[in-house]
């Protein structure tokens, strides 16, 4: 079963930041394309596996970094919506690409159909201590988070958290300005502290935040400690859709994106999180991560996407909806049919589960629990539409090979714990 979708109002996946291409994209295709809708994407090149699939109906190159002024995206942008001829729904890919989507609505209108978010809103939510403020004025369970300017700072904000910490970029967005660390890192030593503290010292180094470890103890078979949440929220900021899995395995190991997720039905999730959206007026399409923290047997928001995630084909009702499906069907004036969630769906992301299932068993690690009426589904793999697995195959496999190696060597010097490789919380 799969809802009628209006084939001529067409959708422009919109990508701003510079990132590597994950699948997504491609999943974002395959979901509206299946049904006849007219798709269109910007890629940094028309090499990459998201702009060979069938179901793409164009692409446009447009090698962006997200350091551009922002006159010029806008711009940018316009003239690639004005290509189509039509105007399309936009789907933003990256926080990059949500943020100008929302804060320049306006220059859009003629061109481009978004939800009508609040401008400075997706900003807010893809700044790590700025969510962290909100989750406190909103009673959102959130990990104890504190921003320092400087490496004194800094060290005082370790001192008073305590070891392990969790150190991030305080805005991904920014990532690429000078950032202090690479990705989401656990300070567990005092070398580990110093290291960052030079890292901060050098000139025009990118905003950190400090956050409390939530220690990953739960197993897959009992409660697993890293869940998500797909949403979409209408213009009254009720979830049209709302979507919950847990996390069975990541890249890189322990604190990376979902390498493998299961589709698992979890109502206290779902109302913490329709809960918060509605508290803060958020419209559109939206990825949680959650981490459930044993100790005080509550779920923490670790992290906030204003838009889709990369996992999201991993969700569908009973009614053949899913979140960009639903997004088409509510800013097209289309009802968005009832249904439940299907649960039991296990999403594999072939290259990056290889990788990271190696990490973990030379780390000694237990691989996770597969349940036995799971119904396995790729990321990358489609009968119907076999390019972009070929070509993501041929792109990463040599890379997440490689990364796995120096991830494990990392370990070792590190001394990491001999149970398995940590957990990170959140991207």
């Amino acid at each position: 079963m799969a809802p009628t979708l209006d084939r001529d109002i067409p959708v422009l996946i919109v990508r701003i930041g510079d990132y590597a291409p994950h699948h997504g994209t491609t999943g974002l295709i395959r979901s509206l394309g299946r049904l006849g809708v007219p798709v269109y994407t910007i890629t940094k090149s028309g090499r990459l596996p998201g702009a060979l699939s069938r179901y793409l109906t164009g692409s446009f190159a447009w090698p962006t970094t997200g350091l551009e002024d922002e006159a010029d995206l806008v711009a940018g942008l316009r003239r690639i919506a004005g290509r189509i001829g039509h105007p399309a729904v936009a789907v933003a890919n990256d926080d990059e690409a949500a943020i100008l989507l929302a804060e320049h609505r306006d220059a859009f209108a003629d061109r481009l159909i978004a939800p009508a978010i609040a401008p400075g809103l997706p900003r807010l939510l893809a700044d790590k201590q700025d969510l962290h403020e909100l989750c406190l004025k909103h009673g959102i369970p959130t990990p104890h988070s504190v921003c320092p300017r400087s490496p004194a700072e800094f060290d005082e904000a370790v001192t008073a958290i305590g070891l392990p910490a969790v150190v991030k970029h305080r805005a991904p967005f920014n990532r690429l300005r000078t950032p202090v660390v690479q990705s989401t890192t656990v300070l567990r030593t005092r070398e580990d502290v110093e290291k960052v503290k030079r890292a901060m010292a050098g000139p025009g180094r990118a905003a950190t935040v400090v956050q409390e470890y939530l220690p990953a103890e739960a197993t897959v078979s009992d409660n697993p400690p890293d869940w998500f949440v797909h949403l979409y929220c209408d213009a009254e900021s009720r979830a049209l859709v709302c979507f919950t899995g847990a996390k069975l395995r990541a890249w890189p190991a322990g604190g990376g994106i979902t390498a493998r997720g299961l589709a698992l039905a979890n109502p206290e999730l779902a109302e913490l999180s329709t809960r918060f959206c509605r508290s803060i007026g958020y419209r559109g399409l939206g990825d949680l991560d959650w981490r459930f923290d044993a100790r005080s047997g509550r779920f923490h928001l670790v992290d906030f996407n204003p838009r889709t995630g990369a996992q999201a084909q991993v969700f569908r009702t009973t009614a053949g909806v899913d979140g960009v499906r639903a997004l088409h069907l509510d800013l097209t004036g289309r009802p968005v049919p009832q249904g439940t969630q299907i649960d039991g769906v296990e999403l594999r992301v072939e290259h990056l589960d290889l990788a990271a299932g190696l990490v973990t068993r030379m780390a000694g690690h237990r691989a996770p629990v597969r349940a036995v009426d799971t119904r396995r589904e790729t990321a990358w793999f489609a009968r119907d539409d076999m390019f972009p697995f070929v070509v993501a195959s041929t792109r990463f496999a040599g890379l997440a090979v490689a990364r796995g190696v120096s991830t494990v060597a990392a370990g070792v010097r590190r001394g990491i714990d001999r149970s398995g490789i940590d957990r990170a919380q959140g991207p």
